[in-house]
């Protein structure tokens, strides 16, 4: 049963330009890895400072990756339009273009979010905020590793004590006694990453040409780099499209000016109501580049995916007037309550195993190319052979389950954890690639629907800290690697030449944007105290982590009958929406919709759903394709319109000194 957004007529509206033929050669050069080096680099200084430092617009939180929109915005805006008019023959192609933006999306799933301001609070938090009050001494540092934490494990080491209070005078960040940890939560996360792209270039065939998922995020790209029009940018000659840059950046300014000068008008982009006192507030939060994402969208699936979030909306507050609840602690993320969470996670089990089912040939066909019963025209198209992936992914995932185990993870757990944290990876992104959900949580994290199945006795204290640790790379996952790569190889279509640099390009973006966000978030919590950087990197979610573990290791939970039973009953409804998509033509309902309708991501924009939805629905109504074609550069420009405003706030804000300029969230 595949989940084809291909046969759906509005469906030939999103069909990206890589599709039509290229009308010049494509080929990945050094210059654009050099130059996708230095945005990498670039993005890995730039979202830490914005956030650490400037405390202003993020830029490298969610899928949509605004940093790099922003910075190939300019790119293609400014130097490369001049040398295109006055020596073209010098002007980076479509090609080098794709390849300097893959890179930077790759990067963006680094500095924040995805790992960095993750890893270095996350690691050291137990022991900082470790009190008599909280009983951590006892119960949650004897299980944490020593070659897991910066030498000197003491409550009270210095080496972790200045990072969240900072140096005092004449002292240098000591980043020998970081070496051992840091080297370990590494092996660990590269092995992640080294899993991640391998599964990426294994089912690319299968996402990109067999099923032909929308992949709404490269349009805007593909569009700046001229894909479809010999390397011109002819967006940039539309009006539209300016017009609509200019409306996330007129209010954009406004907010900017009004956090300079009070006497500015203040502009609400996330009004709420309440509708039920204490129990429902209706968020209306208006979300530009949300807007542009799902205008390339299919009708089906923004109904499906407002229409379950309002559902989802009504039936927690409906269970919490008649007294349904459940006290079973899953984690924070996600849906807000634990049957929610339960639900949702049967729904992605399911979605992936119905995927790959529907991949089962192409599957069979990778399989034959591994034990070398196909040729290589099965996989002469990809970034590297399937055997080379096939096998990177099975090296990555025993060095994971290996170091998992070592750090206290029970041996039988271990299987098991990686398998849910691997399907909600894949099957989030399979919704951000399908439906344009640019901002995106699962339902629940791996550690949590670990934990609620197995129980206490399964895993002893030694895996619930195990899996508080997973926190880092697991739980609160808007971004990371996989979905970047997913992206980029759709938007490799427009290589022609040396595709398998692209590769190596992944590699040189990970190991920059690596080496430049640990560098800089490390020096500025060493020197101004990571507690008073962002709030929510060093201390909530830091916080959250381990209160997690404690309540876990306090209340000693069985397993949960009734979570099976959700799982269960999440899976079926997946399924029986996916059956009855497929027998009925007229059927509104998409299963994703259902796999994240209750997220609290959703709640955040089902609005800017709801209203593309009917947008594009009149569109189409009464002005037809050609109307729809016409409008399309508007919307375009309301996603690159407030990236580029954040962007050039925190340049604003970086020349002046002013600090808590947020200008856009999500």
């Amino acid at each position: 049963m595949a989940i084809d957004s291909s046969e759906h007529p509005d469906t030939e509206t999103i069909r990206q330009p890589a599709e039509q033929p290229i009308r010049r050669q494509g080929v990945v050069t050094g210059r654009a890895l050099l130059i996708g080096a230095v945005g990498a680099a670039g993005v890995g200084l730039l979202a830490p400072w914005a956030i650490h430092v400037l405390r202003g617009s993020f830029m490298a939180l969610d899928f949509s990756t605004p940093a790099a929109v922003g910075l190939m915005f300019f790119l293609v805006a400014g130097p490369n339009l001049l040398v295109l008019r006055f020596r073209r023959s010098l002007a980076l192609t479509a090609a080098e273009l794709i390849t300097i933006y893959s890179m930077m999306i790759v990067a963006s799933a680094i500095p924040t979010m995805g790992l960095t301001a993750q890893v270095i609070p996350i690691s050291t938090g137990a022991h900082y905020y470790a009190s008599p009050e909280n009983g951590w001494g006892e119960s949650i540092l004897p299980y944490i590793p020593a070659w897991l934490v910066p030498k000197g494990t003491a409550v009270d080491a210095p080496v972790i004590r200045h990072l969240y209070e900072g140096l005092p005078a004449g002292g240098s960040v000591p980043w020998g006694a970081w070496s051992t940890s840091m080297a370990a939560w590494l092996a660990f996360l590269l092995s992640l990453h080294l899993v991640m792209i391998c599964m990426m270039v294994l089912l690319r065939k299968q996402w990109v040409e067999n099923e032909r998922l929308a992949y709404p995020l490269t349009y805007l790209p593909l569009v700046l780099a001229g894909a479809d029009s010999g390397g011109r940018p002819v967006i940039l000659g539309k009006a539209t499209f300016w017009i609509g840059m200019s409306i996330p950046f007129v209010l954009g300014s406004l907010i900017g000016l009004h956090n300079y000068f009070p006497g500015f008008p203040r502009i609400n982009l996330a009004p709420s109501v309440t509708l039920v006192k204490g129990l429902w507030g209706l968020s209306f939060r208006f979300s530009f580049p949300m807007i542009g994402f799902f205008y390339l969208v299919n009708l089906e699936t923004s109904f499906s995916l407002w229409f379950f979030s309002l559902l989802t909306q009504c039936g927690k507050v409906v269970m919490r007037l008649i007294g349904i609840s459940s006290q079973e602690n899953l984690g924070g993320y996600g849906a807000p309550e634990a049957l929610l969470k339960y639900l949702g996670g049967g729904a992605f089990l399911a979605l992936v195993a119905s995927n790959l089912w529907v991949a089962r040939g192409h599957l069979r066909n990778i399989w034959m190319r591994v034990v070398g019963t196909a040729g290589p025209e099965v996989d002469s198209g990809e970034v590297v052979s399937y055997r080379t992936a096939f096998w990177g992914m099975i090296i990555g995932l025993v060095a994971m389950g290996w170091w998992l185990a070592s750090a206290g993870l029970p041996l039988v757990v271990v299987p098991i954890f990686l398998l849910i944290a691997m399907a909600i990876f894949l099957g989030l992104t399979r919704i951000v690639v399908e439906s344009g959900m640019a901002i995106a949580r699962p339902p629940v994290i791996a550690s949590g629907l670990t934990a609620g199945l197995l129980g206490w006795d399964v895993l002893g204290a030694g895996g619930i800290v195990t899996l508080a640790q997973a926190f880092i790379w697991s739980s609160d996952i808007r971004t990371f690697v996989m979905c970047s790569v997913a992206n980029s190889l759709k938007m490799a279509d427009v290589v022609r030449e040396r595709r398998r640099l692209l590769w190596l390009a992944f590699w040189v973006a990970i190991a920059f944007a690596l080496a430049s966000s640990i560098w800089l978030t490390m020096a500025r919590a060493y020197a101004q105290g990571g507690t008073t950087m962002n709030s929510w990197f060093f201390k909530g979610a830091t916080r959250y982590a381990y209160t997690w573990a404690a309540d876990w290791i306090a209340k000693q939970p069985t397993p949960s009958v009734t979570g099976w039973i959700l799982v269960a009953a999440g899976a079926a409804v997946f399924w029986f929406l996916t059956m009855m998509r497929f027998r009925f033509m007229q059927w509104p309902f998409h299963p994703i919709g259902f796999c994240i309708g209750g997220t609290n991501a959703m709640a955040w924009v089902w609005f800017p759903c709801f209203l593309t939805w009917v947008l594009k629905g009149g569109i189409l109504r009464y002005g037809g394709m050609k109307l729809y074609e016409t409008a399309r550069p508007i919307f375009l420009g309301l996603i690159c319109g407030q990236y580029a405003t954040n962007l050039v706030w925190l340049v604003i804000d970086w020349l002046t000194g002013h600090t808590g300029n947020q200008i856009f969230w999500i």
